[in-house]
């Protein structure tokens, strides 16, 4: 690459980044709102995988597995594409979210999963001696312990979510990627703004890394 092709490339990338940054809020959205749906439904997948009932267990273990086992993109297609062969139809916006949604909580769950089995029983025993219920021992003792446990692994799949809504163009949903393809259409210069799009996508990734980085301090300040 040449000095004209480098000059092309970087005036291609900053021309697109306001473009580019327009759709970032729809990229953010789409994160954010999968994790805020996710968390509390993961957290009933993982008490559902906790069960005393082998058939919550086993109904729970393979929606896990099916979501884990399974491309998102596959995913995004079932639901956009297919569920309207059985009279359910979606806009984008929905069909990215419940996907995003539904995969995301299969990865939460066994987070959650792992950080309350990661409390001593010893705690809940001494709960149970003090009078407190199932319900009362989970939201006083064992859940706020788990949190501290499972913040890195929390933070690590909001990051993935926002790289993952890439997947939500093929839908047509215009959100980063999409923006930037939209670009390319016009300008018929693929490089600037595809590398526009990564930078974007790396900046917002180290700035949550960078609050769970606090996060974990205030937590373990805390503890």
């Amino acid at each position: 690459m040449n000095t004209e092709q480098l000059q092309l490339v970087l005036q291609s990338a900053w021309t697109s980044l306001p473009t580019l940054l327009g759709a970032l809020p729809v990229t953010l959205g789409f994160a954010l709102g999968a994790m805020v749906l996710g968390l509390p439904l993961g957290f009933l997948v993982a008490l559902a995988r906790l069960s005393r009932l082998g058939w919550v267990r086993g109904l729970s273990s393979l929606y896990v597995s099916f979501m884990r086992g399974t491309p998102l993109l596959v995913q995004i297609f079932v639901i956009y594409y297919g569920l309207p062969s059985l009279g359910v139809t979606l806009n984008p916006v929905a069909g990215g979210v419940i996907a995003l949604t539904l995969n995301a909580a299969a990865y939460l769950s066994e987070t959650m999963r792992a950080a309350i089995l990661s409390i001593p029983k010893g705690q809940r025993e001494a709960a149970t001696s003090l009078g407190l219920s199932g319900a009362q021992t989970m939201r006083l003792i064992i859940l706020p312990q788990a949190a501290r446990v499972a913040l890195p692994s929390l933070s690590n799949t909001l990051i993935g979510l926002v790289k993952d809504t890439s997947l939500v163009s093929v839908i047509t949903v215009v959100e980063l990627l999409r923006s930037a393809q939209l670009v390319i259409a016009r300008t018929f210069e693929p490089f600037g703004p595809y590398l526009a799009a990564a930078l974007i996508y790396w900046a917002v990734s180290s700035l949550l890394e960078v609050v769970q980085r606090l996060l974990e301090r205030r937590f373990a300040r805390g503890g």
